[in-house]
């Protein structure tokens, strides 16, 4: 009888566990439906590189630790960056594609640790931009794909910095990075 009653309390705890988990997610999708990334790419851009990704997160500038549930980006997914001349379309799996023309970009640099993962010293790419409604965020991307004997991950960050660069020269300084 004793196991009986200690396996109906570990159950009872962990049904509760997860429903607090739930509600917690609700609340913080709730709290996060005003902030949306703009969506579709322009006509005529020209593709200039190509990356297989995994979006990891996005979160508020400066604050890697406290996660953002901006639609569609809610999610982490495994997809695509692909910098083109005007700038940075996402294509993630399941979710519409996300274009952050050049000027919505503020930076780009690396990053190792966000909410929900850690990796190698500069594994990650952190981006830095503004929502539709001028709400500065950082999203976090793992490049995966392999082009050849180049770092695929470097290439990204400089064909990001150069993106930026090329159309808001001032936009290091805004976030205190070197470009």
């Amino acid at each position: 009888m004793n196991q009986q009653i200690a396996g109906a309390v570990v159950l009872g705890v962990a049904v509760l566990l997860i429903l607090a988990g739930v509600w917690a997610w609700r609340a913080r999708l709730r709290r996060d439906s005003g902030l949306t990334a703009p969506l579709g790419v322009p006509e005529h851009a020209e593709v200039r590189a190509r990356y297989e990704t995994l979006y990891v997160a996005t979160t508020r500038h400066d604050h890697s630790l406290e996660r953002l549930a901006v639609r569609p980006l809610v999610y982490r997914a495994r997809g695509e960056l692909t910098i083109t001349d005007r700038g940075a379309a996402l294509s993630l799996d399941g979710s519409p594609t996300v274009f952050l023309a050049s000027t919505r970009l503020i930076g780009a640099d690396l990053a190792t640790v966000t909410i929900d993962r850690a990796v190698e010293p500069g594994g990650l790419i952190r981006l830095v931009w503004r929502t539709d409604d001028g709400t500065v965020v950082d999203s976090y991307l793992r490049i995966t794909g392999d082009i050849g004997n180049t770092d695929a991950s470097g290439a990204a960050l400089a064909d990001l910095q150069r993106l930026i660069s090329s159309q808001r020269p001032d936009a290091a300084s805004e976030t205190g990075e070197s470009a």
